[in-house]
């Protein structure tokens, strides 16, 4: 097993104590890691999705880690999602936003307000990667505020149609079924999730090459123009939309917290192995005092994230069973935007000192360390911006009252 994760590992099992099975389930993902690490450098070059990615992953089952046994996942707890996005994490965060879209957006989505049809049609297709699935909230005017989304839907006879443009959807091109969000003609406040088939007619999809990182992520823009889907395709209440976005960016923001732990653990263990054999004026540059303050700055990084990260899987995994009660969703939100915007800062800052100590060649995407920079960048801004985080972070002390947002 990685080193560096087996020690993030045992101080996992001193708090709590994981059992054969949750065990398993974290050593498979680190043989996954293992197994997908050359396959993501060729493709991180060739800036194109990691196509080996979603088989290797289904094989040992992670994409089906908070399914429920009976629709072929694992149902395991968000402690072991948390670790298994860690391990996952230190190759960078193309794979772990394909598990991120895939497992907590529109997997985990389905399986808390899909009807009975819908989960029994798509949770397991979606555990064994036989259908890709994107997550709809996005547009070019609608981030932060996905309220003011411009996406519309009208009743047509026994169904309806959908009209809007999607932006920089992960899995946007690959995906053979989108959860598209939707506002009422007649009201912009009635939105509805919906999920709809790809291939359906009046979609048209575009990828998007332009970006600093994510290289093995697909990234798409989706427009649809008069798209009629049936009744059966509406996900939970119609018109209660925005709730099930905010569960879902729940999820995947937990997810993204903890793929940032394994950034910073890439980005340590590469700086470590660079100290120890780049010789420059006559020594180990590991030997110099700057680079030994790098080392110590990323560890410190490394163990100020685990634990936010860690105690929001805890708490998390005790909401799962109490989605009603609301004092402790309220703290799960804020746990969980403690955790990602502490991790994401804290792993593009890693990234970077890692760069810095590999010198020339660290600022090349043919360094690891390069991969990690570029990617970690986006952690600060997908599924909930710094900014967004510091105003849920700052409400949960000063009082709903004060809510700068809302």
């Amino acid at each position: 097993m990685d080193k560096t994760f087996e020690r993030s590992l045992n101080d996992m099992n001193r708090i709590y104590k994981l059992d054969d099975e949750e065990m398993k389930v974290v050593e498979d993902s680190d043989k996954a890691a293992e197994e997908l690490s050359a396959y993501e450098y060729e493709h991180y070059l060739k800036h194109e999705f990691n196509k080996e990615a979603p088989g290797i992953l289904a094989k040992y089952g992670l994409l089906g880690i908070p399914i429920r046994k009976e629709y072929g996942g694992l149902e395991m707890n968000p402690i072991v999602s948390a670790l298994v996005k860690e391990r996952l994490g230190q190759l960078g965060l193309g794979i772990s936003s394909f598990i991120n879209v895939q497992m907590f957006l529109c997997a985990q989505t389905i399986q808390r307000w899909g009807t009975e049809e819908q989960k029994n049609w798509h949770l397991s297709k979606a555990v064994k990667a036989e259908k890709v699935y994107a997550f709809g909230l996005t547009e070019p005017e609608a981030g932060s505020d996905p309220a003011s989304m411009q996406t519309t839907y009208d009743v047509k006879g026994s169904g309806y149609v959908l009209n809007g443009t999607k932006y920089l959807i992960s899995n946007g091109t690959i995906a053979d079924y989108l959860i598209i969000f939707a506002h009422s003609k007649s009201s912009q406040k009635e939105i509805t999730a919906f999920i709809v088939d790809a291939k359906s007619q009046g979609i048209n999809r575009t990828e998007l090459h332009e970006k600093i990182g994510l290289f093995t992520s697909d990234t798409g823009m989706i427009e649809l123009d008069n798209v009629e889907v049936p009744k059966e395709s509406a996900l939970g209440p119609v018109g209660k939309g925005i709730n099930i976005a905010y569960s879902a960016l729940l999820n995947a923001r937990l997810g993204v917290a903890s793929s940032c732990i394994g950034v910073i653990e890439g980005s340590l263990k590469a700086s470590i192995e660079r100290s120890k054999s780049r010789i420059q004026h006559g020594k180990e540059i590991g030997k110099h005092q700057l680079i030994q303050q790098h080392i110590s700055a990323i560890k410190q990084n490394l163990e100020m994230a685990k634990w936010p990260v860690y105690f929001a899987a805890f708490r998390k995994a005790e909401y799962e069973h109490n989605y009603d009660n609301k004092e402790l969703m309220e703290e799960i939100e804020l746990r969980v935007s403690l955790a990602k915007r502490i991790a994401s800062r804290l792993a593009f800052e890693s990234a970077d000192r890692a760069v810095q100590i590999h010198g020339g060649f660290g600022y090349s995407l043919i360094s690891p360390v390069g991969q990690l920079f570029c990617d970690s960048r986006v952690a600060r801004i997908y599924e909930g911006t710094d900014e967004i985080q510091d105003l849920k972070i700052a409400e949960s002390i000063l009082g709903k009252d004060f809510s700068a947002y809302r």
